[in-house]
């Protein structure tokens, strides 16, 4: 969750019915682009979900782990959030009961889960909790059937969005913490860790972690966005790819882009960098990275979607590319981005070309972002839900969502909805190609 207002345990009612009812006008109804199927919700049907995690092993099971607010069914006690798991199997149609992936401290914050592409069954996952100052890291053999969890670092309240990657015996898990960026890395498959900083010699108002990947020679990268101007996430931002080649030890860094400072979000009660420029990134089979984030041209304006390639191991980018086709002065937020066998990747984002309601929208290459694939709209209408309208949904609900490619080379992502910042909203999903 990025340093923006914090999220309230209790949520506000469903409210705004008169605005509900304007946008509800704006066009007429949408289904899933081709290919995908049409959204569904997922989690429990009760509270609020957001931010959540996805990731696909090579026997057929999905995976979501997410926050859940408001209340935990069948847990009056649990802390709010407390972090839950649903899974998915290729022979049935429907969701696993969702889960407590494990006893919850003090709230658990910010979900991340990966599956080992060594073995493409091992399963890790990581969250924050103890009041944001404990990363913790949790590993299943049995098809997330159950855990061991460790604390991988530990330090003051404060920290954010960890980012997970993981190939064989190395787990890294990336962290800002105020002004800096952290790396937690484990050689032993996430038995013991050893906390380093990417930027030890930056001056950032503040840091936020995006993505992060392992090619096939170990070296490990991380995405991620420094806001310039001190007093938290404001003024312009640099977008960073960091590289380690000794196991997380030291860094050096890139900047990738510069962006304008972070559109306003004080309509939908946010606040600092919500709606800001975000990096993220990936690396297929054959160790190509990949790279997508919005960024704007001027401060508080509408951002776009950019994507850039390196097979150089970072050392060269291709230029950046545009690749959305909305009009210019549409808003673009909240990259996502997967790649699996050579020249493979898959891009999503959302944008609010339907003003002033939101989509998801997604692309795919088959040659390492030389040519796309057109457009295809992942999110779909869905009656009964006062944030889900005909032309689009009313808000984007967390601060990004994710996908993952399947054992059958599908595309499976999930991602938030909501009327605002705050309340209400819940989690979907959609898998296709």
């Amino acid at each position: 969750m990025a340093p923006v207002t914090l999220r309230k345990a209790l949520r506000l009612p469903i409210f705004l019915f008169l605005l509900i009812l304007s946008i509800g006008a704006v066009s007429s109804a949408f289904v899933g682009g081709p290919g995908f199927a049409p959204q569904t919700r997922v989690g429990y049907p009760t509270g609020d979900q957001w931010e959540p995690a996805i990731a696909a092993d090579g026997y057929g099971h999905v995976y979501i782990l997410y926050p859940q607010y408001v209340t935990v069914p069948g847990c009056p006690s649990c802390p709010l959030p407390t972090m839950i798991l649903v899974v998915r199997n290729d022979n049935g149609a429907n969701w696993q009961t969702p889960r407590q992936i494990a006893p919850p401290g003090s709230g658990q914050f910010d979900a991340q889960i990966v599956v080992d592409p060594a073995d493409h069954r091992t399963v890790y996952a990581a969250w924050l909790q103890n009041n944001k100052s404990d990363t913790v890291v949790a590993k299943s053999a049995d098809f997330g059937q159950s855990w061991s969890v460790v604390i991988a670092d530990s330090t003051n309240a404060g920290t954010d969005k960890p980012i997970l990657t993981v190939h064989g015996a190395n787990v890294y898990v990336g962290f800002n913490h105020a002004q800096k960026v952290w790396v937690a890395s484990s050689h032993d498959g996430g038995i013991t860790f050893t906390s380093s900083n990417v930027n030890p010699n930056g001056k950032l108002g503040w840091s936020l972690a995006g993505g992060g990947t392992i090619d096939p020679e170990g070296n490990v990268y991380f995405a991620w966005a420094g806001y310039m101007q001190n007093g938290g996430a404001k003024g312009p931002v640099n977008l960073y790819i960091s590289k380690s080649s000794n196991g997380g030890r030291t860094w050096s860094s890139t900047v990738l882009d510069i962006s304008g400072a972070p559109p306003d979000c004080s309509a939908y009660q946010c606040g600092w960098a919500f709606p800001g420029a975000q990096i993220t990134m990936t690396s297929d089979v054959g160790g190509t990275l990949y790279a997508l984030w919005n960024a704007g041209t001027t401060d508080a304006g509408p951002e776009r979607i950019y994507f850039a390639s390196s097979t150089s191991g970072g050392a060269i980018w291709s230029p950046k590319l545009d690749v959305s086709k909305a009009i210019l002065g549409v808003g673009h937020a909240f990259p996502a981005i997967t790649a699996g066998s050579a020249g493979d990747v898959r891009i999503a984002w959302m944008d609010a070309r339907n003003n002033p309601l939101w989509n998801v929208y997604y692309r795919s290459s088959t040659n390492g972002g030389a040519t796309w694939s057109g457009e295809s709209k992942l999110s779909s209408y869905v009656a009964g839900y006062s944030y889900v309208l005909p032309g689009g949904f009313s808000f984007p609900f967390g601060d990004y969502f994710e996908m993952d490619i399947d054992n059958r080379g599908n595309t499976q992502a999930v991602w938030g909805e909501g009327l605002n910042y705050d309340t209400p909203g819940s989690i979907w999903y959609t898998s296709g190609r």
